[in-house]
């Protein structure tokens, strides 16, 4: 009996493997959505038959397609369908976005969105008086990009009965004037307040937005991601989009594959674990699996809100009396990943500050090695490490999940964070390089839509420690001064944390390399990597993005 022809064949590329000792081959071929075989153009076309879709890539590099070890897909679907602020870095741009949205919703209709930018405002909270402008008397409530403060209205807060009386959560603060009355920016638990009365988003909004991600994030070369908070998320204005993945699985609209965190609600304790997991056995099937649990252990630099092991300065280097704190108590954390763990769930800790990169590390040093083996449990952010625990990652086995477009210095970082954290601390930010030379394993997210899910724009600033042009503004301290330079890693381990680090962090044996045996996930670049400067990584864009052996963007 013959063999069975091809489905696909690629030819004429430079397609990256390690099964050939240059670390190319001309051709590949794929069968059932896996790679049959790779090669040289004349090996791989005897393969073809009839019904073979052959891909002439004209010299193109293929590398295996990019994974997103930590994105808020149906959330930035969702975003970019309604009102998108993304990108914009002035506040007069910003509300005339919002006036411009809001002018065609009906009256009485809540104006939604997300995605500003904190330096485009004074201080970094915008004001309810300036939404009043432009909103119509509609209640208004619109996330940041990083979804740790949301720019509300007065109608809005009216809505939620929130006024100079309330106090400020423990897990969250109010922006207030000099008479203590809220002035239209909340920081995270605060977001809850008035997220709790924002209409739920239906089902098919749903279900348009994660459409609208899945196709975007293809176009970027995407076929694999990890959606870091799969769960009501108010505090985070996240809505729950379990039933979208479920739904989208079963009637096969998912081209990606995708692995679901699950939200730790932290009001609710121990008694959640029985309901995340019926969530898991709900989710075992197709191509979305919720087999993490997702715990934000801190909030973010900016907002004083990440936990630190010192207080925050002043801004005139004295120190304060505030240094953050942890969402979760050590003693409760500590009894919730052990029982997570122990029930076969990874963990997937939000860790910024040095305090709650220390305390997601210690519960991990906790736990017997056989759970730590077995979960690939990883720390997202990782803004701050502390010296003490650099080796710790390697030792535990722990992943360290960074999101790398963030490790450049931009205005928020510039104006927002080294004021506040002083000389010492302003080193310990993203060291991606210091643990790569450990032997940490590394994975890279995009979080977004707090920032652009590009994996090549984020490449870039792994690799170089400054945005490319196309992302930041010409001349400015983002594009042309490095953030802590000595931190930077090669171009092959920037591939190697979007494929085959993504691929690990999600159980994936079978993706991130091309190899015979392994997915037909493959990403086509408009121009190679290894053979340009490093500076021109960031000009580089997809053409062609194959999931599981079928074109799913761009053709030839």
């Amino acid at each position: 009996m013959s063999e069975p022809k091809a489905d696909l064949i690629l030819v004429g590329g430079r397609i990256r493997t390690p099964g050939h000792r240059s670390g190319f081959v001309q051709a590949l071929a794929a069968t059932g959505g896996m790679i049959a075989a790779l090669g040289s153009d004349d090996e791989i076309r005897e393969l073809a038959g009839p019904r073979t879709r052959a891909v002439d890539l004209g010299g193109r590099l293929a590398l295996p397609a990019f994974g997103d070890a930590h994105v808020h897909a149906v959330s930035g679907g969702l975003e970019s369908l309604r009102c998108n602020l993304l990108g914009l870095r002035a506040r007069q741009d910003c509300l005339a976005a919002v006036a411009a949205y809001s002018a065609g919703l009906a009256a009485d209709a809540w104006v939604l969105g997300g995605g500003w930018a904190m330096e485009a405002f004074p201080g970094g909270t915008p004001t309810a008086a300036d939404l009043d402008s432009v909103t119509g008397g509609r209640p208004a409530f619109i996330p940041n990009r990083d979804h740790h403060s949301a720019w509300v209205n007065t109608a809005a807060l009216q809505r939620a009965g929130l006024d100079a009386s309330t106090p400020d959560p423990p897990d969250g603060r109010i922006e207030r004037d000099a008479a203590g009355y809220p002035c239209g920016t909340l920081h995270d638990g605060a977001m809850r307040l008035v997220a709790a009365h924002v209409p739920p988003a239906t089902d098919a909004e749903l279900t348009a937005g994660l459409l609208a991600a899945q196709a975007y994030l293809h176009s970027l070369g995407i076929t694999s991601f990890t959606d870091a908070c799969v769960g009501q998320a108010g505090e985070l204005g996240i809505p729950d989009a379990f039933g979208a993945y479920r739904r989208a699985a079963a009637d096969g609209l998912l081209t990606c594959r995708v692995t679901g965190a699950l939200w730790w609600d932290r009001t609710r304790g121990m008694a959640q674990l029985e309901d995340l997991l019926t969530r898991r056995g709900q989710a075992g099937t197709g191509r979305f699996r919720a087999t993490s649990v997702k715990l934000m252990l801190d909030g973010v630099c900016e907002t004083f809100t990440a936990a630190m092991s010192a207080p925050y300065l002043d801004g005139h280097g004295h120190p304060t009396s505030h240094s953050g704190k942890l969402f979760i108590e050590p003693e409760e954390l500590r009894e919730a990943t052990g029982r997570l763990a122990a029930a076969g769930f990874q963990l997937h800790f939000h860790a910024l500050g040095d305090l709650a990169v220390t305390a997601a590390l210690d519960v991990l040093e906790a736990l017997p090695a056989r759970q730590r083996r077995a979960g690939r449990h990883h720390l997202a952010h990782l803004q701050f490490i502390a010296p003490g625990d650099m080796d710790r990652f390697a030792a535990l086995g722990a992943v360290a999940n960074f999101q790398p477009l963030w490790a450049c210095c931009d205005p928020q970082m510039e104006r927002l964070t080294l004021p506040f954290v002083g000389p010492e601390r302003a080193a310990w930010q993203y060291q991606i390089g210091s643990l790569a030379r450990r032997g940490t394993r590394i994975a890279f997210g995009s979080d977004w839509p707090v920032s652009t899910p590009d994996p090549l724009q984020e490449m870039h600033v792994a690799v170089n420690r400054v945005l490319s042009a196309r992302q930041g503004q010409p001349g400015t301290p983002e594009c042309e001064r490095p953030l802590l330079p000595g931190q930077a890693i090669t171009l092959e381990a920037a591939i190697g944390a979007f494929t085959s680090g993504v691929a690990y962090v999600n159980h994936d044996d079978v993706a991130g390399r091309l190899l015979p045996g392994m997915r037909a996930d493959v990403a086509v670049l408009d121009q190679d990597l290894y053979s340009v400067p490093a500076a021109d990584i960031g000009g580089t864009s997809v053409v062609m993005t194959i999931a599981n052996g079928t074109v799913v963007f761009g053709d030839e």
